[in-house]
């Protein structure tokens, strides 16, 4: 059994955690309910975002606070019942966001940004899936100068302190690169070392096919339980017992509940948004990925059409799904650029695995030997996934990685 690992959670966080373990030389089974990036990994708006060096931090200044409250906001969305459960949790957020501890936050987080375009372009190569992945950044679009003018001071001293690469467009500029969009925008920052992703399932799919090439194993059945000894993991799955002697789990944003039988209490929580895909009027068309920044939507052209994505609600992680946030953004967008009628029956809901610092959960189990952790990346598993794959690789095999892997520790809650 030497040298047996089973990793539950086939998204792309798991997927490339089973990749860099089998390009290790070890006997790895995958294990999810669902085909890979079926989940998360599929819903999102597709990009491997380079610039995101600075997590989403709560919002602490009164004008924000006051906009959100009526719960009518198209980036945020609540319901009351899912904010009185997550209380702990959320203050735990609203005081990792105080100005002194977010600056602290924000290098140990970038270490693992800086690093996303490297790890995905290895990867990428790896698949053979270089089609689905367009080099050209994305747009992050302003409907008020003053905002375009303070965003554009952050991204400067982003790319001082980080190399973000980043072109500021006026108006004029901003349509000459995108195409049918109204004047309502008065500018944008071009993102111009981020990449886009065309399928973000395909690209998921793409990696576990790499994994299994390399004799990995993909499993696809629901993880009841599991046990442990001093040699060894069991995991019973609807389709019988697995056995290996390490553990990696790295379940989204139900690695938490699931760690319950352990008696690990991780203050996770989830943000969950929605995405519809659309046609274009009138022979429109998308060739870039585009953010109305202060309205809180993503529009991304997809194979299967104009992906709309919606900000964050906050909800219990199996409540129903509402409609309410993702009708709104429709309402805006349709303000800047001509969508047409809605190509799918019914919207897509999924769960981003937050953690109250903004900081992933990479490393080994506190109490465990042999049990390994990889969730909580918040808004950027998808970025994230082959950092974090190759840094627990390393990890698990006793090496030490290039990165502080201190701030990502499960004892630091």
């Amino acid at each position: 059994m030497s040298r047996e690992t089973i990793v539950l959670g086939a998204g792309m966080v798991g997927v490339c955690v089973a990749y860099h373990l089998a390009r290790r030389g070890r006997s790895v089974v995958l294990v999810d309910r669902e085909p890979p990036g079926r989940e998360t990994s599929y819903g999102n708006a597709g990009l491997i975002q380079r610039e995101a060096v600075q997590p989403h931090p709560f919002p602490r200044d009164l004008a924000t606070l006051w906009r959100v409250l009526p719960n009518r906001s198209i980036d945020v969305r609540y319901r009351l019942g899912a904010m009185l459960k997550t209380a702990g949790p959320l203050l735990q957020y609203w005081r990792n966001s105080s100005p002194k501890n977010y600056a602290r936050i924000v290098p140990e987080y970038a270490s693992l940004i800086m690093r996303c375009t490297d790890e995905h372009a290895a990867m990428i190569k790896a698949a053979g899936a270089g089609a689905l992945v367009k080099k050209r950044g994305w747009f992050d679009a302003f409907r008020t100068s003053k905002v375009f003018d303070e965003q554009c001071a952050n991204a400067r001293d982003m790319q001082e302190r980080f190399g973000v690469k980043y072109q500021a467009l006026d108006r004029s500029a901003l349509q000459a690169k995108v195409p049918h969009l109204s004047d309502a925008l008065k500018g944008a920052i071009h993102w111009t070392n981020a990449w886009a992703v065309t399928d973000p399932g395909a690209l998921v799919q793409a990696y576990a096919r790499a994994f299994e090439k390399l004799g990995g194993r993909i499993e696809q059945a629901e993880a009841k339980s599991f046990t442990h000894t001093q040699a060894s993991w069991n995991v019973f799955t609807s389709k019988g017992n697995l056995e290996a002697e390490e553990l990696v789990v790295a379940l989204g944003p139900w690695s938490a509940n699931w760690l319950e039988q352990l008696d690990y209490r991780l203050p996770m929580f989830p943000l969950r948004g929605y995405h519809m895909h659309y046609a274009a009027q009138g022979g429109a068309r998308l060739n870039n990925w585009l953010m109305d920044y202060e309205t809180g939507y993503l529009l991304t052209p997809m194979r299967r059409g104009i992906r709309l994505t919606t900000g964050a609600e906050i909800d219990r992680l199996d409540a129903p799904a509402s409609s309410a946030q993702l009708d709104a953004a429709e309402i805006e967008a349709k303000k800047i650029f001509p969508l047409g009628e809605r190509l799918d029956s019914e919207l897509w809901k999924g769960a981003r695995p937050c953690m109250p610092d903004m900081k992933p959960v990479i490393g080994p189990a506190p109490r465990h030997k042999g049990l390994w952790f990889a969730f909580g990346h918040g808004h950027q598993g998808f970025t994230l996934g082959p950092v974090t794959g190759r840094l627990l690789g390393e990890m698990i095999d006793g090496e030490t990685p290039d990165v502080d892997m201190q701030p990502f520790r499960a004892d630091r809650f």
